[in-house]
């Protein structure tokens, strides 16, 4: 079964297109370790929340905006094996970025529906 990685960003609207570029540089590495898509989205419509929200989420501040990113993989396994590589091959020292790391969410999900038209 297919395994999802989810991430909440927070980017300097001045870093926009470094971030792409960033997530272009990325990509190939991530498919040489078996991801099978990834969608990088800049935040349009982020409403704020009564209780929570996307901007509260990562702390937004002034000048930013969220960025709420996946990455589909044949399974966990794979993704597990590709976040260890993340200490051993030296190619991933070599990204960018452009954004305040400590404010970024992350985490790993196992679809329970998946269906596409």
């Amino acid at each position: 079964m297919t395994y999802i990685a989810g991430f909440l960003t927070p980017v300097p609207n001045g870093n926009k297109e470094a971030y792409i570029e960033s997530a272009r540089k990325a990509w190939p590495l991530f498919r040489e370790y078996g991801a099978l898509q990834i969608m990088e989205t800049w935040g349009d419509q982020i409403p704020e929340g009564k209780h929570t929200d996307f901007n509260r989420a990562v702390a937004l501040e002034d000048g930013e905006s969220v960025c709420f990113s996946w990455m589909i993989w044949p399974d966990k396994e794979t993704h597990d094996k590709c976040g260890a590589s993340m200490q051993t091959d030296p190619r991933w020292q070599d990204m960018d970025m452009p954004f305040d790391g400590k404010r970024m969410m992350w985490g790993g999900f196992t679809p329970i529906f998946e269906d596409s038209a």
